[in-house]
């Protein structure tokens, strides 16, 4: 039994590890800037590991937009059209955007 949890116990400890970074969803095609501001996925259908990604990295820059919008009187909206204007500029070269038609482009 002690054996059979250490096993479980690993098995968990190495799905974390696994777990996929934003970087290197990026860098693989699976995720890019969407032209809202959000992350989103490249292509669909998407596993459950890049949608919680996706899912996690829009909490946050929900909450950081509304800050934003809160401190400058503008709409989270508005930050966060800004925010991806900003996004597409600092999108690292052969990673993915959307244009403002929605279509995906490899910059």
């Amino acid at each position: 039994m002690k054996r059979f949890l250490a096993a479980i116990g690993l098995v968990l400890i190495m799905q974390a590890a696994w777990a996929i970074d934003l970087d290197s969803a990026k860098s693989q095609g699976l995720v890019g800037e969407a032209n809202n501001g959000y992350l989103a996925a490249v292509k669909m259908p998407a596993s459950g590991e890049v949608r919680a990604l996706i899912q996690e990295v829009n909490a946050k820059r929900r909450a950081e937009f509304q800050l934003t919008a809160d401190k400058t009187g503008a709409t989270r909206s508005q930050v966060a059209l800004r925010f991806y204007e900003l996004a597409v500029k600092r999108t690292a070269r052969g990673n993915f955007y959307q244009d403002t038609t929605g279509r995906w482009q490899r910059k």
